[in-house]
């Protein structure tokens, strides 16, 4: 089983259709760079060549572990597609000049974080760059600028903001010359607000594919509380006609109907939930599914 590739845009990079995501790389128990890079390995082999970082993930300590990786099998850079974003500035032991968690979109520290992403991963390129997410003190002339920076000068081929709301979104690309080709944002069978508030719809009127992050809900998804009860129901009706489908594939299969072309991010390091999640693309759930699974999970059907 192997994943199928999408464009983001129509001037947007191609991506697979299922992205790895890195936050939890050095979580405990941490993976070193060897077991890293058996897990990169075997994503590939599935077709996930789209990795997602970011430069605070793991105490920002995970873009460096993920570079370690590819050192020890670099043929593997010209086989991936490397997503990361910046911003964010956390209280940080590997940080000490920051006082307070806050945001920074200044040009400045914007080319800073790229030029250390590209050291740390040893990358001499990122194919897609986020500001990570809405800064109060955002000057999207300054942005856009930095952006262009980066591009001109070949470190960054794309960019787009994840958690934008759609006039943030709007904002930022009214002063660009080059496309926003995404927006990371999290959607799931529990986090379905974005769905009615307008984000996805503006980004489907562009055409410009959603990047979902959290797709099972933080785990809540398989969470035991009885406020899932009747999701968990409906989930175990649809395993018995799905071949024994697992919740996570049937939730991903839930997200992959929607006709917004909507892009999952896996958080796991355990690579028979990545098998899983390879496979969830063949499950084709019909229409009155997916809006039984909508309901079981709480929206209100009007």
């Amino acid at each position: 089983m192997s994943t199928s590739r999408t464009r983001l845009c129509s001037d947007g990079p191609e991506f697979s259709r299922l992205v790895m995501g890195t936050w939890r790389l050095v979580d405990e128990p941490a993976l070193n760079a060897k077991e890293t890079l058996r897990l990169i390995e075997e994503c590939v082999d599935l077709g996930i060549t789209t990795f997602d970082e970011a430069d605070i993930y793991g105490n920002y300590g995970s873009e460096e572990v993920f570079g370690k990786a590819l050192n020890l099998n670099p043929s593997l850079k010209h086989k991936i597609e490397v997503v990361t974003k910046c911003g964010i500035k956390l209280i940080s032991d590997k940080r000490l000049a920051h006082k307070v968690k806050h945001y920074d979109t200044t040009k400045e520290h914007i080319i800073a974080s790229v030029e250390n992403s590209l050291k740390v991963m040893d990358l001499d390129h990122i194919d897609l760059l986020l500001i990570h997410r809405p800064d109060p003190l955002m000057n999207p002339d300054e942005i856009a600028e930095a952006f262009m920076l980066l591009n001109e000068g070949g470190k960054v081929f794309h960019f787009g903001v994840s958690n934008f709301t759609v006039r943030q979104f709007e904002l930022l690309q009214s002063r660009m010359s080059l496309p926003l080709v995404t927006n990371q944002v999290e959607a799931s069978l529990l986090y379905r607000e974005l769905m009615l508030d307008g984000t996805i719809d503006y980004l489907f009127q562009h055409k410009i594919s959603p990047m979902a992050w959290s797709p099972f809900g933080g785990g809540a998804l398989f969470s035991k509380d009885s406020q899932y009860q009747d999701l968990h129901q409906v989930l175990a009706e649809l395993s018995q006609k799905y071949d024994g489908a697992g919740y996570d594939q049937l939730a991903l299969a839930w997200l992959y109907y929607h006709p917004a072309n909507l892009i999952p991010i896996l958080g796991t390091k355990k690579i028979e939930r990545i098998k899983a999640a390879a496979a969830a693309e063949e499950i084709k759930l019909s229409r009155e599914e997916w809006f039984k699974l909508w309901s079981a999970a709480g929206g209100q059907i009007p």
